[in-house]
């Protein structure tokens, strides 16, 4: 979720809508939590324009509510899915009342928040006693494997390593925070890279903080790879789980 600084999440709405997709292992695993739930409240902070809320509730029938601050982003989902339960808000102030929902989750997210601290405070305060919360990010080891980000970019590495906070702040965080149960899980998906539209089209942030050169040099690399062949790409992630008593 962006925090208005460096990049504008409202003006890259249009190309996340066109490119981003669902990790399936982070799916996977986010509808086994959802499935230990009866009739569960669901929260996703970060929805941006929707993949992983649209998954969920089309694969599971549960209703999931979604909050994200760029106002661009959630008009993509709307319109997408009409009937979205769907608020602009920030991660930090969450407009919802305590203990409403079972499940909090956030992909790719917590690198964009400004205050994490308190992010993390207010999933607990919303989450019903024995409700779960799972955090999806990079670890340092995730970002330097990724393929091609970071095979064919190599430059946003530095940026990444910067902007994704460690796997032991966070779990300090969310242990501050109230929660317990703390543990990490890893995902790990290969797929074959045909096309490398959602890079040109600079659909993830990162490619945003390298410059011109770097980026152009870095699609040259993927195109002439292309070239040859598919591109086996490598998708990584890191999650981490926590319980509020």
């Amino acid at each position: 979720m962006p925090n208005g600084g460096t990049l504008n999440y409202n003006q890259l709405a249009t190309e996340y809508g066109r490119h981003r997709r669902i990790n399936p292992g982070v799916l996977e695993a986010l509808l086994e939590q959802v499935g230990r739930f009866e009739a569960p409240g669901v929260l996703e902070v970060g929805c941006g324009t929707g993949n992983y809320l649209e998954a969920i509730q089309t694969i599971s029938g549960v209703t999931v509510h979604g909050i994200d601050p760029s106002s661009e982003m959630l008009e993509r989902l709307r319109e997408r899915l009409p009937k979205a339960k769907i608020e602009r808000a920030s991660a930090e102030e969450l407009p919802f009342p305590d203990r409403s929902f079972d499940f909090i989750y956030s992909v790719d997210v917590i690198h964009h928040v400004v205050n994490r601290p308190s992010c993390f405070r207010e999933a607990f305060r919303v989450l019903k006693p024995g409700g779960a919360i799972c955090t999806v990010t990079d670890s340092a080891d995730d970002i330097q494997q990724r393929v091609p980000l970071s095979s064919h970019f190599p430059e946003t590495i530095v940026h990444e390593l910067r902007r994704y906070p460690a796997i032991e702040l966070l779990r300090d965080e969310m242990t501050d925070a109230g929660f317990s149960a703390i543990k990490t899980s890893q995902t790990r998906v290969e797929y074959d890279l045909l096309d490398a539209a959602p890079w040109r089209d600079k659909a993830f942030s990162s490619l945003h903080l390298i410059t011109p050169e770097e980026h152009a040099s870095g699609v040259a690399r993927m195109e002439a790879d292309l070239a040859r062949g598919p591109i086996r790409g490598v998708s990584l992630y890191t999650l981490l789980w926590g319980t509020r008593s």
